[in-house]
């Protein structure tokens, strides 16, 4: 704050005037209900166009309930107060708009802390454009618009990996309220923060610039011991690959499952960039090749790798956000997709993380549907449902908007769902790190059991007839159906606006198909975008007392903590049950060392190892349990 503080007069009454002019609203009376958000998206003080009050002004105008400004990690040369697009700088001699720069180099004073930034317009480190301007200004948005929630969040540089969207929120919302622990993050962990000096000057300890898989595990187990109530770290587009930057396999995303189940719990496989030339900014490089129907392949296809995590037990979630740069290849926050979550308090912070991670969480494109209500008997999306018999009973309620959408670029505005399918699969035990299955992406239990429409009586390839749902009036459609269960089960929706085989968009058993097929690589657009929409629920678990339980929870390796990883002397294990034996495996399968673990005693000593990677296998009277570790 006290950066922000020192600004010149002008412009800082600037801003508290227009924070006193724009609060206004009522509200609302209703705390419990579904809420919209967007938690990933950047202004000109990282790489985006516009500037940091312009982007907050379009997630209101767009009526998103509640975003995070949380643009990426390292270093950038920009104020986003007083630069971008939106602001004048003057005119060129065309008569163009010139648009406002102004860079960290311009106060005299020299305000960036730290090393690695001698240059031409130094950049300041992340860690301290968040603490001391970002924040600041976020402060003053949440005057400006004070029926919203706001945030600082992060887009972190994952070592060895891509970028994932990191919310931490453990010192905001408080009397005094700062976003120390999110810089601290940033510093310690980020793979494109060269800073080694301006962190010890706050407190924080030193640093190396370790850049691989066993350095993002490590940080994840770091936010899963300190913040795990106050945080996540959710995947951004995770099927997209840059040259130099590792992307995700699904053993990348279940290890960091397992060492951080309360923060590593999900993925933004139904990505942003949806308005460029490469739908998603997913070039024929990404996995898949591009995009289907906006979405990634992880999460587009039925028994691909978000089945495979799901097949497991994790409650492994799927949202999206607009990753907003600029309006080129970018819609604003909220114009074109919205992540929906039930919360109980939507004016409580902490309400709003909760209902992140509870999983009663859908996501949609083009606002198809507003409204979404999903159970399995009584239980709703992210929940388990424990049943006696092998019959469960579904409803499913959505609701079509009364008005148009935010579809500009033609005049296709008035969407309706062609049909929704249930997708269904068997659950089955959680796949150790040692067993090859580790590595598999997909599994082939999983299948649409079932299609609703407005008609019924439509057979695909398959020799799935879709059932007539019911129209209750004023947009909405109801469907009810029962489920015959073969074990325990997950079931999760999707919906779209197309039909069955339609050309270049869906197959001929209602797949989406790869959106280069519209027109070849590099020829996407917001018309196209907008005429393609889905939305997708996130699941819910079915156990039944009919079968065997998958897995007892008594020792859920998703609680088992080991650190430091990477280890150099010793490895502690938390959370594992007493009188637990232990045996360590080379990557090649080999044993190296065994023993036991008891209450006084869950350190190992690996000092004897020779660098390399490692499974830990835990074995108690009722669980085997393995997991990765890194000998330095």
């Amino acid at each position: 704050m006290l950066e922000f503080l020192k600004l010149n007069n002008a412009k800082r009454n600037f801003f508290m005037l227009l924070a006193l002019i724009l609060s206004f609203g009522t509200l609302n009376a209703q705390r419990s209900g579904w809420v919209t958000c967007d938690f990933h998206q950047h202004t000109t003080f990282t790489d985006g166009s516009y500037s940091f009050f312009h982007v907050m002004q379009k997630n209101a105008q767009y009526k998103l309930d509640w975003w995070a400004n949380s643009e990426h990690s390292g270093g950038f040369r920009m104020n986003g107060l007083y630069s971008g697009n939106d602001l004048i700088a003057g005119f060129d001699t065309a008569g163009n708009v010139i648009p406002q720069i102004t860079y960290w180099d311009t106060y005299t004073s020299g305000v960036a802390i730290g090393n690695g930034t001698n240059k031409k317009n130094p950049s300041m480190w992340r860690w301290q454009s968040i603490r001391d301007f970002s924040y600041p200004a976020l402060r003053i948005a949440r005057k400006m618009y004070p029926n919203n929630v706001i945030y600082q969040g992060l887009e972190w540089n994952v070592p060895g990996h891509e970028h994932c969207s990191v919310g931490l929120f453990a010192e905001q919302f408080q009397e005094n309220d700062n976003c120390n622990a999110l810089a601290e993050f940033e510093y310690r962990f980020d793979a494109g923060d060269k800073d080694t000096i301006g962190g010890i000057s706050q407190g924080w300890e030193g640093k190396n610039h370790t850049n691989n898989h066993a350095k993002a595990v490590e940080a994840l187990q770091w936010l899963q011991t300190k913040y795990k109530n106050k945080c996540y770290a959710i995947i951004a587009h995770p099927e997209r690959k840059q040259p130099g930057k590792g992307g995700y396999t699904i053993a990348d995303l279940r290890d960091f499952n397992n060492a951080a189940p309360d923060v590593a719990f999900g993925f933004e496989s139904v990505p942003g960039h949806q308005k460029g030339p490469h739908r998603g900014g997913y070039t024929a490089s990404s996995v898949g090749g591009g995009t289907y129907g906006g979405s990634g392949i992880y999460s587009a296809k039925v028994g691909g790798l978000w089945d495979a995590m799901l097949t497991e037990g994790r409650n492994y979630l799927l949202y999206s956000n607009s990753d907003f740069h600029d309006i080129d290849d970018d819609f604003y926050p909220g114009e074109y997709q919205k992540t929906y979550v039930y919360v109980n308090d939507r004016k409580n912070p902490q309400s709003l993380f909760d209902g992140l991670k509870s999983g009663n969480v859908w996501v949609v494109t083009g606002d198809l549907i507003d409204s979404l209500y999903f159970y399995v008997e009584n239980t709703t999306m992210g929940g388990t449902a424990n049943v006696s018999g092998n019959k469960v009973n579904i409803t499913i309620k959505f609701h079509e908007p009364s008005t148009p959408n935010h579809n500009v670029y033609s005049s296709y505005n008035r969407p309706t769902v062609d049909h929704v399918d249930l997708i269904a699969g068997k659950l089955a035990n959680k796949i150790a790190p040692t067993d090859p299955l580790y590595n598999v992406d997909t599994v082939s239990t999983t299948r649409v059991i079932a299609r609703f429409d407005a008609v019924g009586g439509k057979t695909d390839a398959n020799g799935l007839t879709s059932i007539k749902w019911t129209d209750k009036g004023s947009g909405w459609k109801e469907i009810t159906y029962t489920a015959t269960l073969t074990s325990n089960m997950y079931f999760r929706l999707r919906g779209t606006n197309l039909g069955i085989n339609v050309p270049n968009e869906t197959d001929a058993v209602g797949n989406p198909l790869c959106d280069t097929l519209l027109g070849g690589v590099g020829e996407n657009d917001a018309v196209k975008a907008f005429n393609d929409l889905w939305f997708f629920s996130n699941p819910i678990f079915v156990k039944s007392s009919q079968f065997t339980s998958v897995q007892n929870n008594s020792n859920n390796s998703n609680d088992i903590i080991i650190y430091p990883n990477p280890a150099g002397k010793t490895i502690t294990i938390q959370n594992a049950n007493f009188n637990t034996k232990f045996s360590i495996f080379r990557i090649d399968g080999n044993k190296v060392m065994e023993g036991n673990l008891n209450s006084s005693n869950n350190t190992i000593n690996i000092e004897s190892l020779a660098s390399g990677v490692y499974f830990i296998e835990l074995i108690d009277n009722e669980n085997k349990i393995s997991q990765k570790f890194i000998k330095e």
